[in-house]
């Protein structure tokens, strides 16, 4: 009796200590498959300076304007509709294809912020074809958490990082 409580409390010791290997669960096509239609991307994107762009509010290149969302949220807000038609203005004014990057706060699971992400993005290019824009000229990406423009542990910061930016694929 006492051979096998031995046997028992060893066993369940060596469970306890050494746990069970987990693998680490992944988004379908996370860092590898970011850009939907990814097939509509033929040339290199324009390289990404953010230097000195956070600091004016806006982390877009080529003249169009970020879009902030709220927290947990992916539907353009009434109060982002200026930014949208002077997207959608210069959306038409060039012949090139635009890529639309979705963006997050740290906040949440990195699977949650990819489709958040992505969620933002989707809708701010709905928003850019309803005005106009031809949705084969306009590629999303969502790039979660992994591209903050502010790293300060306050709520400004945070919310400039739940944008999405526009940028000319050249």
């Amino acid at each position: 009796m006492m051979k096998k409580m031995l046997v028992a409390t060893a066993t369940l010791s060596l469970v306890l200590f050494t746990g069970c290997s987990q693998k680490e669960a992944t988004p379908s096509g996370a860092g590898t498959h970011n850009i939907s239609d990814a097939s509509a991307i033929t040339g290199d994107t324009v390289s990404i300076n953010e230097s000195g762009s956070a600091a004016s509010g806006n982390s877009s290149a080529d003249g169009f304007a970020s879009v902030y969302f709220d927290f947990g949220i992916y539907t353009v807000s009434s109060n982002m509709e200026t930014k949208i038609r002077k997207n959608v203005s210069l959306a038409n004014n060039t012949s090139q294809k635009i890529k639309i990057e979705g963006n997050c706060d740290e906040f949440g699971t990195d699977e949650y912020n990819y489709a958040l992400g992505l969620k933002r993005a989707k809708a701010v290019k709905d928003a850019l074809v309803s005005n106009g824009v031809n949705a084969s000229r306009v590629v999303i990406v969502s790039f979660g958490e992994s591209n903050p423009v502010c790293s300060s542990p306050s709520d400004s910061c945070y919310a400039k990082n739940r944008r999405v930016d526009l940028r000319l694929i050249k």
